[in-house]
């Protein structure tokens, strides 16, 4: 399927796609386009894979250097990357599934930076949220 014709699609149709099989630049196209419908760039992971168990894993976003220290990152793209790394290289499954859960149990509980909140007041700082994360980790069950 040519760029355009998926990029239409990804966004018509979001649940006829899994996996998105591409070369860099058009999988950068297509994965910028996509994370508005989580809701924020901030929010996916991505995981480069080839044969074998060996892979790069990073958030869409890349590092931001335009942000960078100011404490307005959204911590969670690079989190749930960790997970993808975790349950895709390392074999390690159920340390994936809980950090997917902690990530989702801290934006339930509205640990979410500027990226997600239509009101400043209610934006969370980078290290708050990854420590809404850390803690729902740390708390037994």
């Amino acid at each position: 399927m040519l760029v355009d014709a998926a990029a239409m699609h990804l966004i018509r149709r979001p649940r006829d796609f899994d996996v998105l099989v591409t070369e860099n630049m058009f999988g950068d196209i297509l994965t910028d386009e996509a994370s508005m419908l989580a809701g924020s760039l901030g929010l996916l992971p991505s995981a480069s894979l080839g044969d074998g168990r060996r892979g790069i894993y990073e958030p869409i976003h890349g590092s931001a250097p335009d942000i960078a220290g100011r404490g307005i990152a959204n911590p969670c793209g690079t989190i749930l990357s960790v997970a993808l790394l975790l349950r895709h290289s390392l074999g390690l499954a159920n340390e994936a599934d809980a950090l997917d859960r902690a990530v989702a149990e801290a934006l339930e509980a509205g640990a979410r930076t500027a990226d997600l909140v239509s009101a400043p007041a209610l934006a969370r700082s980078t290290r708050e949220v990854g420590d809404a994360v850390l803690s729902r980790l740390r708390r037994p069950g």
